[in-house]
């Protein structure tokens, strides 16, 4: 009998063992990985289009001047309401629609770097494509939802951000035995989580949570000075959460990773 300890593999080696063979005709074929930024760009560019037109909407045809916390409500329950409808429709493909649930899924080892790479290009393009189509159509009203701190408010909005990343990434790495993104109660937490946090959060920086939902709105405005804030408070809230989800639950196991990874068709 051999002392040395047998090594545990997790995360995409884990799943990579179990199916053998099967992984690289599955997962690594390039099909697949071509349904999966497809996906990735339908769910982000819906998120900030439906965000960037709807800001634009109340603003020019919406028939009264709103409040902060009534524009943040109304906001969060669009947003929400897409997210929702749109993991239920690409979950089983992939729906990350956020560069910081991409870098958590990599982290801890659910998917490679190169993979993870495409998906928050392909995630920033398409939240730029969703806002500039919103403007184009709408207008500029209302900002186009466009995230911004508080004056003199910097370092505040990026703990802010930092907090809400981590509820957000804590949220799905610890659902239904990891981040297993068909579960059915997903989407539907996931969408109370936006509209809890977006309606608490909007009125003081935006509550972005998401890179790519911030991006959109700044690259149609041609205004990054405050984007910072929001990578960087995403960042370290992805640093954080996937430190606790590990301390909790422990490595991502195979079936994590696939779900992380989406379905093959042919499986």
């Amino acid at each position: 009998m051999s002392d040395t300890p047998e090594t545990v593999l997790t995360g995409q080696q884990a799943l990579r063992q179990q199916v053998g063979d099967r992984f690289y005709a599955d997962w690594k074929s390039d099909d697949h990985r071509a349904r999966r930024l497809v996906s990735e760009f339908i769910g982000t560019s819906g998120l900030t289009f439906v965000l960037s037109g709807g800001a634009a909407i109340l603003a020019g045809y919406g028939g009264a001047t709103l409040a902060p916390y009534q524009f943040a409500f109304i906001l969060s329950a669009i947003a929400a309401l897409w997210l929702v409808a749109a993991v239920y429709f690409t979950a089983d493909i992939s729906s990350h629609f956020n560069p910081a649930m991409t870098l958590a899924f990599t982290l801890r080892g659910d998917m490679g770097i190169p993979m993870a790479a495409c998906y928050i290009v392909v995630q920033l393009v398409a939240g730029a494509a969703g806002s500039c189509l919103a403007a184009y159509l709408f207008g500029t009203g209302g900002n186009l939802a466009a995230v911004t701190p508080q004056p003199g408010m910097l370092h505040q909005a990026v703990v802010f951000e930092a907090i809400l990343t981590f509820g957000m990434v804590l949220l799905i790495l610890g659902m239904t035995n990891g981040p297993k993104l068909d579960g059915s109660s997903v989407p539907l937490a996931v969408g109370a989580y936006v509209m809890a946090m977006g309606t608490m959060g909007g009125p003081f920086d935006g509550a972005a949570f998401n890179p790519a939902r911030a991006f959109g709105p700044d690259f149609a405005r041609g205004d990054f000075s405050t984007y910072w804030v929001y990578a960087c408070g995403s960042f370290i809230g992805v640093l954080a959460a996937v430190a606790v989800a590990r301390f909790l639950r422990g490595p991502a196991k195979a079936g994590e990773a696939s779900a992380a990874m989406g379905k093959p068709l042919d499986l």
